[in-house]
């Protein structure tokens, strides 16, 4: 027995169909070794990274078509890495990193489902200097900021990771700590562009978000 219930979806993204084991619900918990607690992870936001959220759809449209030629590709917080699977599909060069216990056996079973290879994952704390991931010219995210101390955490956290020339995408549903976060992100010394990300999604529901694009080039500074 697992402990905690799932169900199988597909998701559609353009063209691709995704086969998805998900959690059935985010009113679950189950920690018996106490890996999530020990890593900070509480009771209530425990399922969150077990659902295909509105956010990482639209992150993942976009990744459908971007160009990843030549590119070393980071998903930051990918949860059921809905985005890095549509990357990984079109061979691209995707690492995704989340800190959940669970996110490793959701992801393989996700990539066996859809018949594709192995896809690199790390463990990763926004808060951890030493990390062995390494750098990227493309960091990638859906939904990062709902707490109040992420929008700082998540920019040196980026900055730590990207390459001298980067391009940085993130999908944000317009929450609160949007403004903070790019903020921090400007002082970073990294150029800014917002745009609008509102559209319909598959299931018909109204998405009502924003792109939160940076870029920088360090040769340039």
């Amino acid at each position: 027995m697992l402990g905690y219930q799932v169900k199988y979806q597909t998701v559609s993204v353009g063209d691709m169909d995704f086969q998805i084991r998900s959690l059935l619900d985010h009113q679950q918990y189950h920690d018996p070794d106490h890996e999530a607690e020990d890593r900070g992870i509480l009771p209530e936001s425990w399922p969150l990274f077990g659902q295909v959220w509105p956010s990482s759809l639209v992150l993942a449209e976009a990744m459908r078509t971007m160009d990843l030629q030549g590119k070393r590709i980071l998903e930051v917080g990918a949860g059921l890495a809905l985005a890095s699977l549509v990357v990984h599909r079109r061979g691209g060069n995707i690492t995704a990193s989340d800190y959940h216990p669970l996110i490793p056996t959701f992801l393989d079973e996700n990539l066996r489902l859809n018949d594709l290879g192995p896809l690199k994952y790390q463990s990763a704390d926004w808060a951890e200097m030493s990390s062995d991931l390494g750098q990227f010219d493309m960091i990638i995210g859906s939904d990062l900021i709902y707490e109040r101390d992420q929008p700082s955490a998540l920019a040196d956290f980026i900055d730590r990771h990207s390459a001298e020339v980067v391009d940085v995408l993130i999908v944000d549903p317009n929450r609160s700590n949007k403004s903070k976060f790019c903020r921090e992100m400007r002082e970073l010394e990294y150029e800014q562009h917002i745009s609008s990300a509102n559209c319909l999604l598959g299931s018909g529901e109204a998405y009502k978000g924003s792109f939160l694009h940076f870029q920088r080039d360090d040769a340039l500074l």
